[in-house]
């Protein structure tokens, strides 16, 4: 377990049962019975599915409190803040993974992040409704395969990727349309990967011109490419990461402002406020208090 501010970071082996502490994947029932000595909120280093068949609650991710009506999906990327809240008659499952584990197998290192529901370009992560019976029973064999497949002795691992990358291309192809904000392409991509790497870095308040380095590119590109796919340009952008992260901290932490402020590279709490004023149109405290 790493810290980052005092949110809690996990990798997958926090997870992992007894006997699998080096794998890179779990897949398994989730349900009240699950209890792993991890402390909510947290954050995760890998991405994760979850699939709710029955059962009710809230699940807070980031800064958004999601309802739980099943037959829903959760994806969740490595760096967001989360946690559960849930009836003790929850039911589903859960795949959770490294992107290692996905990708080994591609010579294109970036399909993860293609998929619509990782590193959302909206900074938002609601659930996928399941509304037909033989979409919920197909998901839910390719889950009990997967588990079934992880228990055996000689496990199949090229088959459990075979599963995972069904499972993310089914629900791919389900996710609402509206949602898909980009057609894929080089410009998609890019904009993908600029989002990855701010979400990884964004304490660190990287300048434009630092991300486009990293990215092979000019800065002028990679905001003009921005801004036709988005509206929005590079500092746009790196702005609302930076929001959203204030977000996470005041909503899953206990840091108060001139701790937030200080770990975000802000040179005074005053500074701090307004600018979080400005952005939000609450202070820091208000916006506590409004989420508490």
């Amino acid at each position: 377990m790493k810290e980052k501010g005092n949110i809690p970071v996990y990798s997958l082996q926090s997870f992992s049962v007894p006997g699998r502490m080096g794998q890179q994947y779990q897949v398994e029932i989730f349900d009240a019975n699950r209890h792993f000595q991890v402390e909510y909120p947290h954050r995760h280093d890998f991405f994760e599915v979850l699939y709710l068949q029955k059962g009710s609650g809230y699940h807070v991710i980031d800064s958004n409190r999601y309802p739980i009506s099943p037959p829903c999906v959760f994806f969740m990327s490595p760096g967001q803040a989360h946690k559960l809240e849930l009836s003790h008659d929850i039911e589903g499952f859960i795949f959770i993974f490294t992107p290692e584990f996905y990708l080994i197998n591609y010579n294109n290192q970036n399909r993860l992040i293609e998929f619509p529901f990782f590193y959302t370009v909206q900074q938002d992560n609601p659930p996928m409704l399941l509304k037909h019976e033989a979409d919920v029973l197909f998901l839910e064999q390719l889950f009990s395969r997967g588990i079934n497949e992880a228990n055996k002795n000689e496990t199949s691992i090229n088959l459990l990727r075979s599963l995972l990358d069904l499972i993310l291309a089914f629900c791919a192809n389900l996710y609402p349309k509206n949602e898909k904000v980009m057609e894929t392409g080089k410009g998609h991509l890019l904009v993908k990967r600029f989002y990855q790497l701010v979400e990884q870095n964004i304490q660190k308040n990287y300048t434009v011109n630092q991300y486009a380095d990293m990215l092979a590119v000019t800065p002028n590109h990679l905001t003009q490419t921005i801004r036709h796919l988005t509206g929005k340009t590079s500092s746009d952008i790196i702005k609302s990461k930076k929001v959203l992260e204030i977000k996470r901290f005041l909503v899953h932490s206990s840091m108060g402002v001139s701790e937030i402020a200080n770990l975000m590279g802000f040179a005074d709490q005053s500074y701090f406020t307004k600018f979080f004023k400005r952005e939000t149109g609450v202070t820091p405290l208000a916006y506590r208090a409004e989420r508490a």
